[in-house]
């Protein structure tokens, strides 16, 4: 008995965490109709990459950076600059 109960464990834990992060990967990210509701979430819009520099002028905000973000909202990047709805 003392020899199977860690093993129990042991499975239980790696099984639990293959799990925990198969779910973050399935993830999908939020499309969102306009820049409007966008930028309620991510006040400075949604960079692709940290390097990515705004080509459209003065930003009040900093962008917040993820790329499956920004891809989803691809569309919304009309200065095509690597930054969805900047302000």
């Amino acid at each position: 008995m003392k020899k199977v109960m860690p093993i129990v464990l042991s499975a239980g834990l790696v099984f639990g965490l293959s799990l925990a992060s198969a779910d973050s990967v399935e993830a999908k990210a939020k499309v969102y109709k306009n820049c409007t509701e966008l930028n309620k979430a991510y006040k400075g819009g949604v960079a692709k990459s940290s390097s990515v520099k705004n080509k459209g002028g003065k930003t009040k905000y900093k962008p917040y950076v993820s790329k499956a973000l920004y891809d989803a909202n691809k569309g919304k990047d009309r200065d095509k600059d690597g930054i969805a709805c900047e302000r």
